[in-house]
């Protein structure tokens, strides 16, 4: 009997689609037809690959209506904001532009006598878990510098976001890559397993929870195949006595609620400077106030249901914790909350590290904020957690600004702004975040290997 998987619409808790899923078979036999096309694709000339990740993209810009459309329907964004091409394709073209410089070789010497050069060649065979929450652009981080650097790739995309993978497989087939460089397959969490336990491909990146990322390493555990992972977060602001409150608030308040807080990078704990503290809050309150929850098809809503209601559940239960043991809940409960995947906006006070609203990852629209007496405070703060994303200042003195940055334990500092990922910057994390490098010249080195040519010449 065949395996299916029904994805569950936020909007109404209905099926949206039901997808077969590939039995082990069926998923081995995809995988050697991925390794059997990945030579003469590496073979292609690397203008000719840039010239069709380029055309996938072009056809997906005419389709940013069913973009939108089935984002909502999937996992709950509202449609007022339009999809995700913009960014999508702002990484993708910034990965085009640096192709040849990111995979260029190093020609250490060519002389009469040698030549001696490192070059930069495909792993092979590239898996792409990718995950709901932003499936579009976190899926083509991988993708297109995967393809350009001549690697065949599998997508398997997350259960919530099932749509997602369909759409980028026709996008890609129809501007010429052909159907065993880049598959879309719906596969199991065992399927999965087994195709890394026995090595089937050559790299994975996973992007998802510590859970999924332990899972996945083990899988791969004696293989030795490289694993690229982007996991948890609790991504921290800190506003200085300098800052300038009002672009704080907006910014960091949209950093912690947009997307109904399913942001990798989303603000999940504030910091602010004791002298700040009160007007802060009272800013931050008045934000969220004035956000509209409810159905994503509505152009009105500003936010929409969470994914699943079983997300909502766990960021319901660690505000619940926290009110019991003593923080302050500031927004009363919306309308359009159903003690469903429809959820609240909340902000806390008088919240402590003890509790796990500022511990563990709440992915969802909630941040607890604290006040601080100074730097050090605010530094300690942020440093104890045990992920490590990125993290947001803001302040007026931008050399203090980064001698705090250089204290803080993360991937990404930013300062005045947060919750952006800058393809030209290397994407990555520390500490239970896992490791990785996407994105920037530095994702060709992840996903190639150096391979050195010592030539005597005759």
């Amino acid at each position: 009997m065949t395996k299916t998987v029904d994805l569950i619409s936020p909007i109404d808790g209905s099926v949206y689609l039901t997808r077969d899923v590939l039995t082990q078979d069926a998923a081995f036999t995809a995988a050697t037809r991925a390794r059997a096309a990945q030579a003469a694709w590496a073979a292609r000339p690397v203008s000719e690959r840039i010239a069709l990740v380029r055309k996938a993209a072009d056809i997906i810009g005419t389709q940013q209506d069913r973009m939108t459309q089935e984002i909502a329907h999937q996992m709950g964004r509202p449609i007022r904001y339009g999809g995700e091409f913009g960014g999508f394709n702002e990484r993708l073209s910034y990965m085009v532009d640096v192709a040849e410089e990111g995979l260029q070789e190093t020609t250490i010497e060519d002389s009469d006598t040698f030549r001696r050069v490192i070059k930069r060649v495909p792993w092979g065979t590239v898996m792409v878990i990718a995950p709901w929450n932003y499936p579009y652009m976190t899926a083509i981080n991988t993708v297109a510098p995967a393809l350009i650097a001549g690697n065949t790739v599998i997508l398997k995309h997350a259960g919530q976001t099932l749509a997602v993978g369909d759409h980028l497989a026709e996008a890609f087939h129809a501007a010429g890559v052909p159907e065993d460089v880049f598959q879309n397959l719906v596969l199991d969490h065992e399927t999965t397993s087994v195709l890394l336990s026995q090595k089937a491909v050559d790299f994975v990146n996973f992007t998802g929870s510590v859970g999924g990322g332990k899972a996945i390493e083990r899988a791969a555990a004696g293989t030795f195949m490289p694993v690229s992972t982007e996991l948890g977060g609790k991504d921290p602001g800190y506003v200085r006595a300098d800052a300038d409150v009002d672009a704080a608030v907006d910014t960091l308040l949209d950093g912690a609620m947009f997307n109904a807080g399913q942001c990798c990078c989303g603000i999940e704990r504030i910091y602010v400077h004791e002298s700040l503290f009160d007007q802060f809050v009272e800013k931050a309150v008045a934000w969220v106030n004035a956000q509209k929850l409810g159905n994503p098809l509505d152009p009105d809503t500003t936010m929409g249901p969470m994914a699943n209601v079983r997300f909502a559940n766990e960021v319901r239960a660690q505000i619940s914790e926290a009110v019991a043991d003593g923080a302050k809940a500031h927004i009363a409960t919306m309308p359009a909350d159903d003690g469903g995947a429809y959820l609240t906006p909340q902000i806390l006070t008088d919240v402590t590290h003890k509790m796990r609203v500022m511990r563990d990852e709440s992915f969802g629209p909630v941040v607890g904020i604290m006040p601080v007496k100074d730097d050090a405070e605010a530094i300690a703060l942020m440093n104890d957690s045990q992920f490590g994303l990125t993290a947001s200042i803001w302040s007026k003195d931008t050399a203090k600004a980064e001698e705090i940055a250089d204290q803080i334990e993360t991937g990404t500092v930013f300062l005045n702004r947060c919750d952006y990922l800058d393809p030209a910057l290397c994407w990555t994390g520390c500490k239970d975040t896992g490791r990785g490098q996407g994105l920037s010249k530095l994702a060709y080195q992840a996903l190639t290997r150096p391979k050195s040519y010592h030539l005597k010449k005759a």
